[in-house]
């Protein structure tokens, strides 16, 4: 459907590249994993959907005061990643978003798997997920990032890279029947803090992120990597997600709690995983959603 233009409305997306831009606050980057999916995915084509989505929203935060995000933030677009998955893709990944470290780099996935080489990349010394799953499986896959983060090393990148502390994990969103009791003893046995569906729903949005924080964004050196599966959310709002389930996270609690991690200075860097747009309902809903989350950590960043 053609999108009307109004030159009072400036519609979101459409940045330019990292070369026509000096010193971009915000770099979205696409790594459009699924090789090594679980289950089957076309997840691959995910990042060039959310950029396609992107326009069908403006850049305007009504406030008070109205700010409009492309006034006072330089966003950039770096394009994808070459073929990500696999040992040298994800010593690619790692290298390129390591080049564009001094900005925010907002990655567009793709599957979990992204949030690997992202973090490390990224220097992370922290993480917080959005996730109705622990992702702590053995193996390489999309159900093993969080694990990987905190064992493995990637063996074909020449960059410096350091695991993070279990104990500097939050996850948030895990659920009920979507998990073993064998992938929630290893998260207790290594000291990961889960704040589970309920545990959210209870406190509230500021109080599970201020926690979050302090956790994830301890020490002086603090670096915190946003990983945002949007598969936590009800299936009803994101039926493009394979796994999501009945009774996950509404869409409006998925922005409020982007956009409070994303205003937190520590937080370097985040990533949009497991939306699969080859899936998604007829209006696109959980693309639009995803593309909105871009959006809202943008809203954080500008508010910082």
């Amino acid at each position: 459907m053609a999108l009307s233009h109004d030159p009072l409305w400036p519609r979101a997306g459409s940045w330019p590249s990292p070369d026509a831009v000096d010193d971009a606050d915000a770099v979205l980057l696409g790594v459009p994993v699924w090789r090594t999916s679980l289950s089957p995915t076309g997840a691959g084509a995910t990042p060039a959907a959310v950029r396609d989505a992107l326009p069908r929203y403006g850049t305007a935060l009504v406030g008070p005061p109205a700010i409009d995000l492309n006034e006072v933030l330089r966003i950039a677009d770096a394009g994808d990643v070459h073929e990500p998955d696999g040992d040298e893709g994800e010593a690619s990944v790692i290298a390129r978003v390591r080049e564009l470290s001094e900005s925010f780099v907002i990655a567009l996935g793709g599957d979990n798997s992204l949030t690997y080489p992202v973090a490390l990349g990224a220097q992370a010394t922290g993480l917080i997920t959005f996730d109705a799953h622990f992702d702590l499986r053995d193996g390489v896959s999309n159900g093993t990032p969080v694990r990987r983060l905190v064992e493995d090393v990637p063996v074909l990148s020449a960059l410096d890279t350091a695991r993070i502390d279990p104990t500097r994990i939050v996850q948030i969103g895990i659920a009920d029947f979507a998990n073993s009791v064998a992938y929630a003893r290893r998260a207790a046995d290594w000291g990961i803090r889960v704040i589970t569906l309920d545990e959210v729903r209870r406190r509230g949005v500021d109080d599970v992120v201020n926690e979050a924080l302090e956790i994830a964004g301890a020490g002086s050196d603090a670096r915190v990597h946003l990983d945002i599966d949007v598969d936590v959310c009800d299936r009803s709002v994101a039926p493009g997600c394979p796994a999501s389930v009945p009774g996950g996270l509404q869409a409006w609690e998925l922005r409020a709690l982007t956009r409070a991690v994303a205003a937190d200075p520590r937080v370097v860097s985040a990533d949009l995983a497991e939306v699969d747009a080859a899936a998604d309902a007829d209006d696109a809903r959980t693309v639009r959603l995803a593309a909105l989350c871009v959006l809202e950590l943008l809203a954080g960043l500008a508010s910082r």
